[in-house]
Formats: structure tokens, sequence, C-alpha cells
């Protein structure tokens, strides 16, 4: 399983980005997909997940951030409005193939930074 993430960039404060993951192959009904992020000098957390159509996101993140999926185009979407400062970070896509709660595969990560 390879996954491609792409769509960072620089944008400003309130602004808004779409994040796009593709997966080889095909993502398959019951995978759970997920973002991550990590900043500077801080831990990896989690940003939101989907599993079937069902998505949540993390408290930091939850009414700005929404995550999708197009499961004809094999990609998984994080769209980012509302866009603060600390989102700034470089963002990860992952998949849990057998629902075990453990990200096994990982994309190389796109960065975003919002400026204020």
């Amino acid at each position: 399983v390879q996954l491609q993430a792409s769509g960072g960039g620089l944008v400003q404060a309130g602004g808004s980005l779409r994040l796009s993951c593709v997966v080889s192959g095909r993502i398959l009904a019951s995978w759970v997909m997920g973002w991550f992020r990590q900043a500077p000098g801080k831990e990896r957390e989690f940003v939101a997940s989907i599993y079937a159509n069902a998505g949540k996101t993390s408290d930091s993140v939850n009414g700005r951030f929404t995550i999708s999926k197009d499961s004809r185009k094999n990609t998984v979407y994080l769209q980012m409005n509302s866009l603060k400062p600390e989102d700034t970070a470089v963002y990860y896509c992952a998949a849990d193939v057998a629902r075990t709660g453990r990200f096994a595969y990982w994309g190389q990560g796109t960065q975003v930074t919002v400026s204020s």
C-alpha cells in the first residue's frame, strides 16, 4: 500500500486548503483512513479519520476540517477551512488496513504553513 499526499502550501490565517491522499490500488471499505500532523518540536497528533463514510475529527479542528473519501478515485481528502497559525505542520495521511487502531501505512507528508 502506497500513499501520496499533496495539496499543502502557504495560506493566510482564515484561508482554506484541501489536502489529497491518493492510495495505490483500491481503498477497501474495511480500511480506516486517517490524517495526522506534526508541528516542529511537537509530537505527531491525530487530525481526522474516516471509516466507510463516517468521519471524525479531533477537538482542535472540529468544525473547521472535514475528511472525505472518493473510493472511485482511491483518494481521501482533508478540507481545511478557517485555518489558524497553530495549524502549521506537516500533514500525513495513513491507512489502518486491519482496523486494529494501528496505522501501518503512511504517506510522505505535505507541508501546511498558515501565516498570521
